[in-house]
């Protein structure tokens, strides 16, 4: 897949701008807070409605403006799309493919595939689980449109089940145990869906990461990524799983009502990552740390490949500062024309002539961007 022009209007710290893509890779060059990485944040948008910063809408939108666009032409095997995100300050986005308002934002995603990777992703290994959690639900979507409505379900049972046991707690009544019950057999229901497609993704990113970790790390290393859910796994059957979800909600009825929280299900999962079977989080040098990352990363690009029939767009947020000049050469390398890539730089010097020569170089100042001579 190839994106052919992006358009950002009043959409962060740009007025109305138009890119033109015309080469495989496209460097944007430009000093910090200029408007390079929300570039790239239009672009995961488009790919996954989520922003990795975790920004509300009405903070994606131009200051003293109600509402923000950002438009694509996208070019597929299959053909040529038209993706438009509108954004508003005091509204829901609406979504638009090829001219036709769509009722379900769920519908607009798959159109346009994409893998962000930034100096913030290295706190997939530092941070703690809901990060990692996160991680995997972004990729799920992508490989899974539909699994963007199940996450949807299950956070919202989740949050209704959680108000419950707060009411509960607040008001120390301990009566309507049927209600308790229902939201018990909606929360092991929509929960169980999620936890069998986090668990198979895993399964099959797994022996991908593992190969590019040893590749990189020049097999002196194992990387091992296990998904560890909340609820025992023993089985990947959902009527299985479901009882033992129930299961175990029932172990947990007195502690839940005593914290009025939800204290089971997907929401607490760990994505385990180790090297060379010690938890690279506790003990994993900063060097290892960034390999596994990559790793991560280049897996990503590849899963998604093989699942969408073709390569998806990296995006790549001043990550070369944060990797040493073997790690840069190992993702440079990884990449070449594969991939669609647009990556941020504040200097060109971490590139060397091949690859500035087939780039296309744009530079970015105060939200105006400009084709570099």
């Amino acid at each position: 897949m190839f994106l052919q022009t992006l358009l950002l209007r009043q959409f962060r710290n740009y007025k109305e701008q138009q890119v033109d893509f015309t080469a495989p890779k496209t460097i944007l060059l430009g000093n910090n807070a200029q408007g390079k990485s929300n570039l790239l944040e239009a672009v995961e948008l488009l790919a996954t409605l989520r922003s990795h910063r975790m920004a509300r809408d009405r903070d994606l939108i131009l200051e003293g403006e109600d509402i923000a666009l950002i438009c694509a032409n996208l070019r597929r095997q299959t053909g040529v799309s038209d993706l438009a995100l509108t954004l508003r300050r005091n509204g829901r986005r609406t979504v638009t493919l090829n001219s036709e308002n769509l009722r379900r934002q769920t519908d607009f995603l798959g159109v346009l595939n994409a893998v962000q990777f930034s100096s913030l992703d290295l706190d997939l290994v530092r941070g703690g689980p809901e990060g990692r959690r996160n991680w995997l639900d972004t990729l799920l979507v992508q490989l899974e449109p539909v699994y963007a409505h199940i996450l949807q379900q299950y956070n919202q049972v989740l949050r209704q089940r959680n108000a419950f046991l707060r009411r509960r707690l607040q008001t120390a009544d301990s009566s309507q145990p049927e209600e308790l019950a229902v939201w018990d057999v909606q929360l092991a229901t929509t929960g169980t869906r999620v936890i069998r497609r986090r668990d198979r993704a895993i399964e099959r990113l797994s022996p991908i990461a593992k190969a590019w970790h040893s590749s990189i790390s020049g097999s002196t290393e194992i990387l091992q990524v296990k998904y560890s859910p909340n609820i025992p796994l023993e089985q990947n059957h959902p009527e299985q799983v479901q009882q033992t979800f129930l299961a175990k909600i029932q172990q947990r009825s007195v502690a839940e009502l005593h914290q009025g929280t939800t204290l089971v299900g997907p929401h607490r999962d760990e994505v385990e990552l180790t090297i060379n079977h010690t938890p690279a989080r506790q003990f994993g040098s900063q060097g290892q740390q960034r390999t596994l990352v990559l790793a991560l990363k280049l897996a990503e690009l590849q899963l998604i490949e093989e699942v969408v029939g073709e390569p998806p767009l990296l995006l790549l947020d001043d990550v070369l500062a944060e990797l040493d000049s073997s790690r840069q050469n190992q993702l440079l390398d990884a990449i070449q024309d594969r991939f669609q890539t647009l990556i941020t730089t504040t200097h060109l010097s971490s590139f060397d002539s091949q690859w500035l020569n087939s780039s296309q170089i744009l530079s970015v100042k105060a939200g105006e961007i400009l084709i570099d001579s």
